[in-house]
């Protein structure tokens, strides 16, 4: 069984970073995925950001790219989002998410997810 834990939210005022975490546990093997998707009030989840854990490849959404950064410690079998230049539009609950299966083509696919996070609120005021 794979379990999630992230941290790392808050609140913050627009044009201000945030970085979170997610620490996964358990039998992943080496070939995984982890991703970070959101959802805001009234909203459905959506796609952010993914790293393919071997290799490192990553891929994020249009509308958080070059202003929010994934990576990874591979030691730790901890991903990070670094987000700065935070928008009031950021806002929203952010969930860590692991796919055991994927392909870089799979990684923005929020179907692909097996696993998830208890999810983590991040609050940008404007």
């Amino acid at each position: 069984q794979v379990q999630l834990v992230e941290s790392g939210g808050g609140l913050v005022q627009a044009g201000g970073s945030l970085r979170l975490s997610c620490a996964a546990s358990g039998r992943t093997g080496s070939s995984f995925t982890m991703g970070w998707f959101r959802q805001a009030p009234g909203k459905e989840r959506e796609f952010v950001a993914a790293i393919r854990w071997a290799g490192g490849s990553t891929i994020s959404a249009g509308s958080v790219k070059g202003r929010f950064t994934i990576s990874r410690d591979n030691a730790k079998k901890t991903v990070y989002l670094q987000m700065n230049s935070l928008k009031p539009e950021d806002t929203a609950v952010y969930y860590c998410a692991l796919d055991l299966w994927g392909t870089i083509a799979t990684m923005p696919q929020i179907q692909q997810y097996e696993y998830w996070g208890q999810g983590t609120q991040v609050t940008v005021s404007s």
